[in-house]
């Protein structure tokens, strides 16, 4: 398995989306364990001082006054993880399981987590060997840490809780031991170390975010499809028109459309005697849309990036102390989390608007209705559309904020949460619809560009619609459409269009 070395608070956005998309192991760089082991010296050294020290030689929460004696270290710790594995719901996908280790690896290399050598070390030894903790998918409001989906991945450590190895789900301990690995005991302040922290809400933020971008890019291209296939005019895309506005976003997404529309002769047929003065906004303001929504998606990209790198358990170990303090409270991440889900849901709703726009004989300038091959014995697209719709409802409902809505919990030690953890999981399924949105419009798209024959679209348009048309039949005569508009989504997620496009297109990481 291939390995990517990370320096902790240096880790790029690039490593990240390899780790999620390409289940890379990773390693820390030889100065983090150097680090490690100089804030493990101060937390050991505590532990065996008179001095009361938070999490080290007391409880946790509310019963932090209560002290615990050393030679019950140990088992503070291990109750810690046992208590707190109290998720539920379906288990997280893999990939996103194995980002929240790396992250919660690059966190405790930052030195200021107080952890043993050897605690690292066996994350890393997990991700290379493949062992992959089982966590329900629920059960964290993003105030202490991600407590309980990290508690399911800390189990596995110390040889109890669930894991997948060899695609077969077992016990911690047996995963570990096919592994040839070896299960560690809790040190002073470990478990709160592996459980305190925003790894679970940032993985899935991230996660959320690499799809949305790649939705985002794909956007670009579905809608310059969708402008030639209703003969739209391209004038709006001209460039002095977005370096005016100054957006970078907007820019990008003008330029990009530009040159997916380059050679067109479907455009090149009506430049001269564009058959109406302006056209609608889902065709004319694409780059506005979609250009803010790459922009708001960077801004969050610059959030959870710096999250990714930070330290964030409790308490901390500082250069002359160990103090308590509220890294944990994932407010940056839950932020960043709305900005995405509002992003998906706009990126989703002016498409959606084109397909409607596509269907309608009113609007679509001598396109048949609906798309239809011999309309009326015919529905072509009729539903299809209606399918969008819902899920652009839907992803509009998906998309009111998480990170208003805060409930005390523990006694009302942690009066305010961040609702980080359910922010940024449900921009897995906005993202979901979104794709299949896209889909429906590249299908609708592309069908729209086969009724102007013989005149042609631009080459890289052309492409798209040749490898579409590899796994997707041109739509003739009805037929039972579910199956190919899952195979249009599946071809959105996995970037197959972009290939396809041959064409440079924004990166998320300027």
């Amino acid at each position: 398995m291939l390995t990517l070395t990370l320096t902790p608070g240096q880790v790029s956005l690039s490593q990240l989306e390899d780790i999620y998309r390409n289940g890379k192991a990773v390693h820390l760089v030889e100065a983090a364990h150097i680090a490690i082991k100089a804030s493990n010296a101060k937390v050991l050294k505590a532990a065996a001082g008179d001095e009361a020290v938070y999490g080290i030689n007391t409880g946790f929460g509310k019963l932090a006054s209560i002290r615990i004696a050393p030679e019950d270290t140990a088992t503070l710790q291990r109750n810690l993880i046992l208590s707190h594995c109290a998720g539920v719901g379906e288990t997280i996908p893999k990939a996103i399981t194995r980002l929240m280790m790396s992250l919660k690896l690059i966190s405790l290399g930052r030195g200021a987590s107080g952890v043993k050598p050897e605690t690292p070390a066996l994350i890393e030894a997990m991700l290379d060997k493949g062992v992959t903790p089982v966590i329900p998918a629920q059960g964290s409001v993003g105030a202490s840490g991600d407590l309980a989906p990290l508690a399911h991945m800390a189990a596995v450590m110390i040889g109890e809780g669930e894991a997948e190895f060899g695609g077969n789900i077992m016990s911690g301990k047996k995963a570990l031991i096919a592994a040839g690995l070896s299960h560690i005991i809790l040190g002073p302040k470990e478990g709160l170390a592996l459980i305190n922290g925003t790894q679970f809400s940032t993985a899935y933020a991230l996660a959320g975010l690499f799809e949305a971008w790649r939705s985002a890019q794909t956007a670009l291209l579905t809608s310059a499809m969708s402008i030639d296939a209703a003969m739209a005019s391209t004038a709006p895309l001209i460039e002095e028109i977005h370096t005016l506005r100054g957006h970078p976003g907007q820019i990008e997404a003008a330029a990009t459309m530009r040159a997916l529309l380059e050679g067109s002769i479907i455009r090149d047929s009506h430049r001269d005697d564009d058959p109406r003065v302006q056209d609608p906004y889902c065709m004319r303001c694409q780059p506005q849309v979609v250009g803010a929504a790459m922009d708001v998606l960077r801004q969050a990209s610059t959030t959870l990036v710096r999250e990714a790198n930070a330290a964030t358990d409790n308490p901390l170990v500082l250069e002359d102390r160990i103090v308590s303090g509220g890294n944990f409270h994932a407010e940056p991440v839950a932020f960043a989390a709305d900005m995405i889900a509002l992003a998906i849901a706009e990126i989703g709703a002016i498409a959606q608007r084109r397909i409607a726009l596509l269907v309608d004989p009113t609007l679509s300038f001598d396109l048949p209705p609906f798309l239809a091959v011999d309309p009326g014995l015919n529905s072509g697209m009729m539903i299809a559309e209606v399918t969008s719709a819902a899920l652009m409802s839907e992803n509009k409902h998906l998309a009111n904020p998480c990170s208003t809505d805060s409930t005390p919990t523990s006694a009302n030690q942690e009066d305010h949460v961040s609702m980080a953890a359910h922010g940024a999981r449900r921009l897995a399924r906005m993202n979901d619809n979104l794709s299949r949105i896209l889909g429906i419009e590249l299908f609708c798209g592309i069908e729209g560009v086969r009724f102007r024959a013989p005149i042609k679209t631009s080459p890289a348009l052309q492409a798209v619609s040749t490898e579409f048309y590899r796994t997707i039949e041109p739509l003739n005569v009805d037929r039972f459409i579910a199956p190919d508009l899952e195979r249009a989504a599946s071809m959105v997620k996995q970037g197959q269009m972009l290939t396809a496009a041959n064409l440079k297109f924004p990166s998320l990481e300027t």
